[in-house]
């Protein structure tokens, strides 16, 4: 039997300002002397990358720079050979405009994963983007998802960003982390109502004492906001338009509480009372009474959600207030709308579609913590 003689060899070297250690392991026996390397981090090991995976962006949030990348969750797919040909803001270019043997997807709707694959591939494209290629280094990442998100849906983010190439991946609700990106000490013994109105889900929830008291996840978001606009476009005028032109139409007259001054923005669509291209003026009014349905439905979850609540904490939420968080927040007069509602001062985040993403990288600093949380705890099948 031969005798083989491991010496490891560690050298600090320094590349790009970072501390790495070079593992270099000799394997020598009679004739031959062979090494292999491997490179580590020796602050950490690893990045920590916190995600914000939402239906309609991800948001990729990395320690100690911030948010790094801000794409659609949109990939472009080859139908012939199953090759990616672009991925966000390229591939949401081509919504609507791709020839037959090109499709332009989301894999995530209403919030969760609905083509594992392209979810799977799209987030290792993004984690290479932000965080580099290498066979070595794999970040820790968190993950946020919806409040009573289920267990098949957790397994499904859990195992999409552990293939993408998490070396180890963590999940958290997003209303706990919308409320730690937007500021708020969740740890204390008050009351902090959360509302993150995102793509594909509105989360509603009250959080004290670094956990949820009573929260509920209604699918009406974003998205949402885009079918209600198609949907009267079409009753109302006889213009059918498309995706891209409906969230245009909602980002820049869409309102939810009536405007000061009346705007008006042109819209082309397709007339489908003679099939031909047609133009029309649309004010921010009718834009109002779009969305009127979805609105009201966030509004009732909100209502509902307050009468669940521990009068306690209800007392501390009429003090401090609503927060708003998530890409719906940035519609003009929802504040003014839930507020009319629930008769409480409702007040939007400082950069609201941001939170979830920022909130998430925080949070890797109390690791321990998250570890224990009921969300990452694996259950036995037994």
């Amino acid at each position: 039997m031969k005798n083989f003689l491991f010496v490891d060899i560690i050298i600090k070297i320094n590349v790009k300002d970072k501390k790495y250690a070079e593992y270099i392991s000799y394997i020598r026996d009679k004739s031959t002397l062979r090494y292999t390397t491997r490179r580590e981090k020796t602050l950490g090991f690893t990045d920590e990358v916190g995600i914000d995976l939402g239906t309609a962006n991800v948001l990729v949030y990395i320690k100690g720079k911030g948010v790094v990348l801000d794409e659609p969750s949109v990939v472009a797919i080859n139908r012939d050979t199953n090759e990616i040909l672009a991925v966000g803001e390229e591939a949401r270019q081509m919504l609507g405009r791709t020839p037959s043997n090109i499709i332009a997807v989301r894999p995530l709707r209403d919030g969760v994963i609905s083509d594992y694959d392209v979810t799977e591939r799209m987030l290792k494209y993004f984690i290479r983007k932000t965080c580099g290629n290498s066979r070595f280094f794999k970040p820790r990442i968190m993950v946020c998802v919806p409040s009573g998100v289920t267990e098949v849906e957790k397994r499904a983010v859990r195992e999409a960003a552990t293939q993408a190439g998490g070396k180890a991946v963590y999940l958290m609700e997003e209303p706990v982390a919308a409320a730690i990106g937007a500021g708020l000490d969740i740890a204390k013994p008050d009351g902090i109502m959360i509302i993150d109105i995102g793509g594909g889900t509105t989360d509603v929830a009250v959080i004290s004492l670094g956990g949820i008291v009573t929260s509920t996840s209604v699918k009406v978001a974003g998205d949402k906001f885009d079918e209600a606009i198609i949907k009267y476009m079409r009753k109302e005028h006889k213009l059918y338009i498309g995706e891209r032109t409906a969230e245009e139409m909602k980002m820049t007259i869409g309102t939810a509480y009536p405007r000061e001054e009346v705007v008006v923005k042109e819209c082309r669509g397709r007339d489908l009372v003679t099939g031909l291209p047609k133009s029309i003026e649309i004010t921010s009014k009718e834009m109002m009474e779009a969305l009127d349905e979805p609105l009201q439905m966030i509004c009732e979850v909100a209502h509902g959600v307050l009468e669940r609540t521990p009068p306690e904490l209800s007392a501390d939420i009429s003090n401090s207030g609503i927060v708003l968080t998530g890409g719906g927040a940035l519609l003009h007069g929802i504040d003014k709308r839930i507020e009319e509602r629930t008769g409480i001062k409702v007040w939007i985040a400082e950069d609201p579609k941001s939170c979830v993403a920022i909130g998430t990288g925080k949070a890797l600093n109390s690791i321990d913590a998250i570890e224990n949380n009921q969300l990452n705890k694996r259950r036995p099948y037994i």
